[in-house]
């Protein structure tokens, strides 16, 4: 029987980091940083790499990694997924990270856990794991051809870039044209890249590379998504608690409590998915079925926690400078990585063989 309970070890880790965010990610700081252009933030990205070697959690101790399991990198995101954090956690540590894995690519793995280089697997961010993704042309030991949607990759210091040939290739970032795109999320930009001739070095077959890479991201969104789900919930209880109406609190009306009672039911739904999917990742037991489960359930209830947040704050809740905007644009574009819910229950039938009449 698998414990899905959080470990001591797996506790104390959430309360590191969520320390840290409250000193280097409040609210405030991360609509200044969007607005301004930049999200990205360097400082938090050094303290959560540098500092707390979050970054290699994945990758084994011998290439200067944690060797830890996706179970401590789910609790990671869960807190970054908490306060919107816009660092490249999920893209580099643990998407990019896994198609390193999965070609062995001792060097780069070593780079991307120490956090001296960021990485972005260069597919589309919409794209579910098992689904068709665009490629570039190689021609005479250069790339060649336009990839959109490429979340962080205007951070990026390499780029995995899926090739023609089969193969999966990295390229310097500074070999590529990189163009921001606009993105309902601003605190995970999405950018178009360009080769046009550049170099690429072989790391192996990109096709079990991709599906490893985005079967992990997919299953460890669930987790991002559980911790927004978890902090608009509490913020929004919160708040009821304080305001009141006609004399009273508002979260004293009855209509409000059922809402918020039916909220905590699927928030604590999706803790139990996305656990399991983490889980299912770290053992390699029923990781397919797992991580289809986790995200055909993870995206309605992100929205829903998210939605709900913006209406029951009422007036404030529709302002720039409150944080609920933030939750609510990256839970929608969340709810389209690495697959939309609809994509992962068609996925789910395949798998337990419950095809549609």
């Amino acid at each position: 029987m698998t414990d899905l309970l959080y470990s001591e070890e797996e506790e104390a880790l959430r309360a590191a980091v969520r320390d840290l965010l409250a000193d280097h990610c409040d609210a405030p700081g991360v609509i200044a940083r969007i607005e301004s252009g930049a999200p990205h933030n360097p400082a938090l990205w050094k303290a959560l790499t540098d500092g707390m070697g979050l970054a290699g959690l994945l990758v084994p101790e011998e290439l200067d990694g944690q060797g830890a399991t996706h179970r401590e990198a789910a609790v990671v995101l869960e807190e970054l997924g908490r306060a919107v954090a816009p660092v490249p956690y999920l893209t580099s540590a643990v998407v990019a990270t896994e198609a390193l894995l999965a070609c062995g690519t001792d060097d780069l793995l070593t780079e991307l856990a120490a956090g001296t280089s960021i990485g972005a697997l260069a597919v589309a961010l919409h794209v579910a794991p098992g689904a068709p993704y665009d490629v570039v042309r190689h021609e005479n030991g250069l790339l060649h051809g336009e990839l959109t949607g490429i979340a962080d990759a205007a951070v990026a210091d390499v780029l995995l870039v899926p090739a023609d040939d089969g193969g999966l290739y990295a390229v310097d970032a500074t070999a590529a044209t990189v163009t921001p795109q606009v993105s309902l999320d601003l605190t995970r930009p999405l950018a178009t890249v360009t080769l046009d001739g550049a170099p690429g070095r072989l790391l192996g077959d990109a096709e079990p590379a991709v599906r490893r890479a985005l079967r992990a991201g997919a299953g460890l969104l669930a987790s991002e998504q559980l911790g927004l789900a978890d902090w608009t919930l509490t913020e929004t209880v919160r708040y009821l608690k304080d305001r009141k109406q006609f004399n009273r609190p508002v979260g004293g009306f009855q209509a409000l409590k059922h809402r918020l009672a039916q909220l905590w039911l699927e928030v604590a739904n999706l803790r139990a998915a996305a656990r399991n999917a983490a889980d299912a990742l770290s053992t390699g037991e029923d990781t397919d079925v797992a991580v289809t489960v986790a995200q055909a359930y993870a995206a309605p209830v992100a929205v829903h926690a998210a939605e709900e947040a913006v209406q029951l704050h009422g007036g404030i809740g529709m302002t720039w400078e409150h944080p609920a905007h933030l939750y609510l644009k990256r839970a929608k574009a969340d709810s389209i990585a690495y697959g939309t819910a609809g994509a992962h229950r068609e996925a789910l039938a395949g798998l337990v063989d419950l095809q549609a009449p």
